[in-house]
């Protein structure tokens, strides 16, 4: 499953990168189809004030070259120079016909400059037939202070203008975002269902293997038993039922596992709160797994505070946290020595539960008690069980309002450290 993850997401980076790009590559291009649009508007302006000039006589010297005439002071901005009073009906009637013969449809406030008055002598507001904006307000125009007469012509909506023209591009490189987007979600949408089919596949494969070797060695068992001159062997007799007992209870601690993934699914365990001393219920607990213990010869050492050890939880509850802590414990060493001790670190009640096992690795530690998460060498699991164990541990103790700390070294064991209110 390793693998394959590693490759879906592979797949993700990719398909995020290629997706980045496309849309930089959009921008970009949009970028350059705007100042492609804000060149043609200025080729047109610059085309309608040339054909204004060759209809009207505003300068005395015809000979003049128009560009020299014109000045264009910033983008929205134009000033023509004139040199006599013209008809001003004719005037804004003919400006209005130049621009709409050279396509430029956006609003256009003009107005005549008086050298000798320092002022705008007079105005006029030319919305054109296509013109998508409203008219501007009334606010003043600029005056620029030139030696000469000249007629300023302002282009209040330019820009939105200019935009405007390119709404069809806008529009199918919005489109291709979303479609990019819808794509993005989509891989991600297969991701998580790819990765939780494989956590379900490797969980029923690991349930069919767990509950597979005590139900046969169960089987060995009774066929043992069923032997008719068992009877007459007491000692053979006691061994196998011990094995079927044992397999039993293992079996019995599986399903209770199991059952726990219901609990897992709320947000809250519910819990029953009672009075009780921790450090008999770690001893309890010991003595649940001494089976267990003696089969792997370990040692189960106690180091108990001299402090007040009751403390207000769910007995239950905390008695499976014990019990999954110390049989990890046992399960994960050759030789299992297990130091379990209390202490209390004000407000709070620290249960320790120290081994000599293999230890877990820095990358790992915040992931163990997520849901089905189980340690891996390559595709292969090092660890058995559902990966629910530690899932379980943390759900009750959060539910306390406690926290559960792990301290890790491999080849060296684990601490586990569970923190819980004292009152």
């Amino acid at each position: 499953m390793v693998i394959r993850s590693k490759t879906l997401r592979l797949v993700i980076l990719t398909s995020t990168v290629l997706i980045t790009i496309i849309v930089a590559i959009q921008l970009v291009w949009l970028q350059k189809v705007y100042l492609y649009e804000e060149k043609q508007f200025n080729i047109n302006v610059s085309k309608s004030i040339r054909s204004f000039y060759t209809d009207m006589q505003l300068v005395n010297d015809a000979t003049d070259n128009v560009q020299k005439v014109i000045e264009n002071v910033n983008q929205d901005v134009y000033l023509l120079k004139i040199d006599c009073s013209p008809n001003l009906e004719q005037l804004w009637v003919n400006l209005k016909g130049e621009l709409i013969d050279f396509d430029v449809y956006t609003d256009c406030r003009a107005a005549i400059y008086s050298v000798i008055e320092n002022k705008y002598i007079a105005e006029q507001y030319i919305d054109l037939p296509d013109s998508y904006f409203p008219s501007q307000s009334k606010k003043a125009l600029p005056v620029y202070k030139r030696d000469y007469d000249y007629i300023i012509l302002y282009f209040p909506h330019r820009g939105q203008y200019i935009v405007n023209q390119m709404k069809f591009w806008i529009g199918s490189s919005g489109l291709l975002l979303l479609v990019l987007i819808g794509f993005g979600f989509s891989i991600f949408y297969l991701y998580r269902q790819k990765f939780f089919n494989e956590t379900q596949k490797d969980f029923v494969n690991n349930f069919t293997h767990e509950f597979k070797t005590p139900l046969a060695v169960i089987k060995i068992a009774a066929d043992v038993l069923h032997q008719k001159n068992i009877i007459e062997k007491p000692e053979k007799l006691k061994n196998y039922a011990g094995i079927i007992q044992e397999q039993t209870a293992h079996l019995q601690s599986q399903v209770q596992k199991l059952l726990e993934i219901a609990y897992t699914d709320r947000s809250h365990l519910p819990l029953t709160k009672e009075r009780f001393d921790v450090n008999l219920l770690i001893a309890e607990s010991i003595e649940d797994l001494q089976p267990l213990i003696e089969q792997k010869k370990g040692i189960v050492k106690t180091s108990f505070g001299q402090c007040d050890a009751i403390i207000n939880a769910d007995k239950a509850y905390l008695r499976l946290c014990l019990i999954n802590l110390i049989e990890n414990a046992i399960k994960y060493a050759a030789v299992p020595v297990i130091d379990i001790s209390t202490k209390i670190d004000p407000p709070l009640f620290c249960i320790a539960v120290k081994d000599n096992g293999i230890g877990i690795a820095i990358e790992h530690q915040k992931k163990i008690f997520e849901r089905f998460y189980r340690i891996t060498d390559g595709e292969r699991h090092s660890s058995k069980g559902f990966g629910l164990g530690l899932n379980f541990v943390k759900k009750v103790i959060d539910t306390h309002k406690g926290k559960i700390e792990v301290i890790s070294e491999p080849g060296k064991g684990s601490t586990f450290i569970i923190k819980l209110p004292c009152k």
